[in-house]
């Protein structure tokens, strides 16, 4: 299960959720998808429509007087507006009670001088009879199919039937409340009125009919014969482009020439009208008019094909499915996340621009990013147990800066081995058997001491970077230059293994206190290439090192006791630390199962005496024993005694009763000066 839950494919689950909330469009997700068109269709330059869009302010209210207007006003304002040169006004206000003062037919004569276009509101009931919407429907079986209101307000029958066009005023906010497309024409008692957008363009082109082609899904297709089709969806709607921008004025600062343009008047005076909610923000219900009107005059043809849903859904699907194969490779998983964002955002853009096609570019975005979130979520979720479990297992033998470096390349610890040198060292105690009897039977107390002495020791190997391997009994191994690199191994192992003698001074010094007789201490330190890896099964594992080099550091951690000295290393151990040790030469040994010979060496405490008199002379012995000179050579270790501030007395002691032993057993002419070990 946990192997399930943190595989990268599981985001696939993700995917499905994410493809199934796309496929049922909540009304959020649907929302969020408008907004994003709101951004394709307002992001272009604006453009001029020709339009003008005549504001019935506060200073016109001050010319004309209080609202609304008596309709003489009416009539002059129609009759001022094509004195300064409109083809065609659209007067946005509604009518539906004669006028208190008595101005009809002062207005109505004068929409019979010129063409004007009037509104009537589709509503919840109906009033006055509306004029004749002069449209030829094909197929009237399935009007049904668009949108229908219980009824019209319609103006009052003079003004009615003077107008040149009446138009219905509607709109069809989306589920946001903000109006993004115009239905061009509703039903209402079973017959069909255009919209005042729609009729306004009929009568600019001066054609009788607008005809509309209906089918079992609605409508199939607007035109005005004069005119080219209009492309709608199902329900008559057309989108705005919010891009086009009428040209707006007062209605007491007229211009000189409104140069055949169409005028829409509409009221914008605090209290009187009302803003629509749009892309744009509000705006005032002529202007929004205007711009419907716009438009359809320059043939902006904006469209959400019937087959962008299943083709996005498809998109979404693929693009997620080829990044779930890619993040296996982190760089071009995170790489397939920012081209597929791009090329979506880049790729609707170039639809909207090229075609005027709307696709959403969100929900694919939305998605790939929550799938990859779900695949690197998983992956990092994995890659951090992996880390803890890499500090689990090598917390307690090294130090945390080194396993810090080893969660961050956890490829280090593959399970195999590399051929590295190291510095390998054993050590052991000495005296065991005294502190085991003064303990008895009291095992626990036993295991106590114990566990304290190994605390203090392993301290130190930890706080020098090195890898403690294992606890064998009272033994430890631990080993430098791996598996990080440490280009000063050597030194790192004997500095180590000289603090661990001064720790041990201090920890007998304390339980002295407490009765427990001393401890000792042997180390062996050993430099070779040896291979150095994670060995084991794939169950279980150990990193560790193995090689002839291992064995030997193990074998002069035991020469130790023989020697007479708590530190024993190998030739190149030696080699590499005496720029800064006092490393003192001990023997040529060959270890049980070995004939070749090596040099066996030990490095002395730091101080600040100068050891080079005593140096030399302790190497003038070893040539003088070589050379089978027993006199000679027992005499030079008799004046050693108490050289090297006596830290080498021991072994001189021991190396005395070799000499006298070769002197009663002379190994003959053809001794080669090795000592051959008959024991481990």
């Amino acid at each position: 299960m946990k192997k399930i839950l943190l595989s990268p494919w599981l985001a696939t689950v993700t995917l499905l959720l994410a493809l199934a909330v796309r496929i049922v469009d909540p009304t959020f997700v649907e929302s969020v998808r408008l907004r994003y068109f709101d951004t394709l269709i307002t992001a272009q330059e604006p453009v001029s429509t020709g339009i003008y869009t005549v504001n019935i302010d506060e200073k016109s209210l001050e010319q004309y007087g209080q609202w609304p207007f008596d309709r003489r006003s009416y009539a002059h304002i129609i009759d001022t507006l094509y004195q300064h040169g409109a083809g065609l006004v659209v007067l946005n206000v509604l009518m539906p009670e004669p006028d208190r003062l008595g101005g009809d037919d002062a207005l109505a004569r004068a929409m019979q001088k010129y063409p004007v276009v009037l509104t009537n509101a589709a509503g919840q009931y109906s009033k006055n009879t509306p004029k004749n919407p002069g449209a030829v429907v094909l197929n009237p079986e399935y009007l049904d199919r668009i949108i229908g209101y219980p009824g019209i307000i319609a103006n009052i029958p003079v003004l009615e039937n003077s107008a040149a066009g009446v138009g219905s005023v509607h709109t069809l906010p989306e589920v946001d409340g903000v109006n993004r497309r115009i239905p061009l024409v509703v039903t209402a008692n079973e017959k069909l009125y255009p919209s005042l957008g729609i009729e306004t363009l009929r009568v600019a082109a001066n054609d009788s009919t607008v005809q509309i082609k209906l089918n079992e899904l609605g409508v199939e297709k607007i035109r005005i014969p004069k005119f080219s089709a209009i492309s709608t969806d199902n329900y008559s709607r057309i989108w705005i482009d919010w891009r086009q921008w009428n040209i707006s004025t007062s209605l007491s600062e007229l211009p000189n020439d409104f140069h055949g343009a169409i005028v829409v008047v509409g009221p914008t005076a605090a209290g009187i009208g009302n803003p629509v909610p749009t892309s744009v923000g509000a705006v005032w219900p002529h202007e929004l008019q205007g711009t419907v009107i716009g438009t359809m005059v320059h043939g902006i043809n904006i469209q959400r094909p019937d087959w962008a849903d299943g083709a996005e859904i498809a998109i979404i699907m693929l693009s997620a499915l080829l990044l779930l194969f890619l993040t296996r490779w982190v760089y071009a998983g995170l790489g397939s996340v920012v081209t597929l964002i791009i090329a979506s955002i880049w790729g609707s853009h170039f639809l909207y621009h090229n075609y005027l096609w709307l696709f959403d570019s969100t929900a694919l975005v939305v998605t790939v990013i929550v799938v990859a979130l779900h695949a690197y979520g998983v992956k990092f979720v994995s890659e951090f147990l992996q880390k803890q479990q890499i500090k689990k297992q090598f917390g307690t033998y090294l130090s945390p800066a080194m396993v810090e470096k080893l969660q961050k390349n956890p490829e280090l610890l593959a399970l195999g081995g590399e051929s590295r040198e190291l510095s390998i060292m054993f050590t052991d105690v000495r005296g065991f058997t005294s502190i085991s009897e003064h303990y008895g039977k009291d095992v626990q107390g036993l295991t106590k001491i114990m566990n304290r002495y190994m605390t203090a020791m392993t301290a130190k190997i930890i706080e020098n970077n090195g890898t403690l391997d294992k606890y064998i009994g009272d033994a430890q191994m631990a080993f430098w230059n791996a598996p990080l690199n440490e280009p000063n191994h050597a030194k790192m192992a004997v500095k180590t293994a000289l603090e661990m003698l001064g720790s041990l001074d201090a920890f007998n010094k304390e339980v002295g206190c407490e009765g427990v007789p001393p401890f000792g201490m042997g180390i062996g330190i050993n430099t070779d290439v040896v291979v150095v890896g994670n060995m084991g099964s794939t169950q279980r594992f150990d990193y560790t090192c193995l090689g002839d080099g291992v064995n030997l550091a193990s074998r002069l951690e035991g020469q130790s006791k023989p020697f007479g000295v708590k530190i024993v290393i190998g030739s190149r151990t030696a080699e590499q630390v005496q720029d800064e040790y006092t490393v003192v030469e001990l023997d040529t040994i060959a270890v049980k199962g070995k004939t070749e010979g090596v040099d066996v060496y030990t490095v002395l405490s730091q101080t600040e005496h100068n050891y080079n008199a005593d140096l030399a002379k302790h190497q003038q012995m070893l040539a003088e024993y070589r050379l089978r000179n027993w006199c000679q050579a027992r005499l030079l270790t008799h004046e050693l005694v108490g050289a090297f501030g006596g830290q080498m007395d021991h072994y001189y002691e021991l190396w005395l009763d070799r000499i006298a032993y070769l002197e009663q057993n002379d190994p003959g002419t053809g001794w080669d000066g090795v000592t051959k070990l008959t024991t481990k």
